[in-house]
């Protein structure tokens, strides 16, 4: 593969990645109640389930859902209902003050749990299995050696983790968690009612 190649790749992807999504809403939030390591981790797991499903496409996802197109559906409720469950949870205790011992919250969700809820996040969100399945596919050649396939997940882990880092860094700021301190609930319903919308989306497109 010629250096353009990887180059177009690279860059359609990372118009994907940045566009705003569950994975960034989550890591946003994160960074923002959490701090900025813990939403570090969770942006590593978004990044591990893009890879997850960028392996399917390479590996025939398109063809899959062209053969059995009912399991793309399938795929779409569960995702909605998945992020309903979150909003649910958000918009549910939005009025409950912040905890802010994290040493306790590391030891209920450490860092191995909030990698692993970066990538169910990932996973149960379609709309990266349609851009994988579909738009990533068309920018592969035909010809591309086995050894080019590895460089690629790089890619996308380096497009899709790196991105979300940059946004739990930005809301992990003092400045940015004042202003949420001042209205956590506000703040954290409209979290909520974002994801809710997402979900919906989902469930009816």
């Amino acid at each position: 593969m010629i250096f353009s190649a990887f180059l177009a790749i690279y860059l359609v992807h990372l118009a994907a990645a940045i566009s705003p999504g569950p994975a960034v809403l989550l890591c946003a939030r994160t960074g923002l109640t959490e701090g900025f390591m813990r939403g570090t981790y969770l942006a590593i797991g978004v990044g591990l389930g893009a890879c997850v499903w960028a392996c399917a496409a390479l590996f025939g996802l398109a063809v899959l859902f062209k053969l059995a197109p009912a399991l793309l559906t399938v795929l779409k409720f569960f995702g909605a209902g998945y992020l309903a469950y979150l909003a649910y949870k958000m918009w549910r205790d939005a009025a409950q003050p912040l905890n802010t011992d994290l040493p306790k919250l590391s030891r209920s969700r450490g860092p191995m749990g909030l990698i692993w809820l970066g990538v169910t996040t990932q996973l149960a969100n379609p709309k990266p299995a349609v851009f994988f399945g579909t738009i990533f596919l068309t920018f592969i050649p035909v010809d591309a050696p086995l050894w080019a396939f590895p460089v690629i997940l790089l890619m996308v882990f380096i497009n899709d983790a790196g991105w979300n880092v940059i946004v739990a860094r930005v809301f992990s700021l003092e400045r940015t968690r004042q202003i949420y301190l001042n209205a956590k609930a506000k703040i954290d319903r409209v979290f909520g009612g974002l994801l809710a919308l997402l979900a919906a989306k989902l469930a009816l497109t």
